[in-house]
């Protein structure tokens, strides 16, 4: 299968019942983004932002570059200029630094606040508690610069079906409640991101309307120690 015909099925599965692609492209050469491209895909994450800003500066103006790795406030001012919604926000910290380049590009930042959801020490993330609090935090309401969009959560890396889906089911709930608490008159806080290649489909079951796709759409990742001539 094509990156052209991975991405057209997809769409066909994905576009009718409301749910965006994102698709990952990390270590992807600019070619097959192209061709993900050229088949009408206009969503593309990344997860390093060195590696994002050289895609921006030689790819197409109208992509709408996803940062989804884990974002360091030393490099959130390179992205600030053109970044499309950073998925990966687990921080006051993190969002201030956000707020603050926002602003001296004249932009508003569509963010997603990461929630730890899995079983594994590696991942990012607020816990319930912490996400309430930054929430809450007079900090947080000085910021005229970001625009929380919703939640993002990176379920446990696991074969067990069972534990996915209840990592998913609580992190829907958990949105539903704080779009509720804190977000009841925001019709923007819309976007609930969870689900990649191996789990998307239980996550859309779960209630996702954003998936981040990478070897679905690209096939394996094959990782080179040197450039090929």
């Amino acid at each position: 299968m094509s990156i052209a015909s991975n991405i057209s099925e997809l769409q066909q599965e994905l576009q009718p019942i409301g749910v965006q692609l994102v698709a990952i492209s990390k270590t992807k050469p600019n070619e097959d983004i192209l061709e993900a491209y050229e088949a009408g895909q206009r969503l593309f994450g990344e997860n390093q932002v060195q590696e994002m800003l050289a895609k921006y500066e030689e790819l197409p103006k109208d992509i709408e570059w996803h940062l989804v790795g884990h974002l360091q406030t030393n490099k959130v001012k390179y992205i600030a200029p053109f970044v499309s919604l950073i998925h990966s926000v687990d921080s006051l910290k993190v969002l201030a630094e956000i707020n603050k380049q926002a602003l001296k590009n004249n932009r508003v930042i569509d963010c997603l606040l990461q929630v730890f959801i899995a079983d594994e020490d590696t991942k990012f993330g607020l816990d319930h508690a912490e996400l309430i609090e930054l929430l809450r935090s007079e900090e947080f309401q000085e910021f005229k610069n970001i625009r929380i969009r919703g939640l993002m959560g990176i379920a446990t890396n696991t074969e067990n079906e069972k534990i996915i889906k209840e990592e998913f089911y609580e992190l829907k709930i958990f949105f539903d409640g704080i779009k509720t608490t804190y977000f009841r008159k925001e019709v923007s806080f819309d976007i609930l991101s969870m689900g990649m290649s191996s789990d998307y489909k239980i996550a859309i079951e779960q209630g996702a309307n954003m998936v981040r796709l990478g070897s679905t759409i690209f096939g394996k990742r094959v990782i080179k120690h040197y450039k090929a001539n």
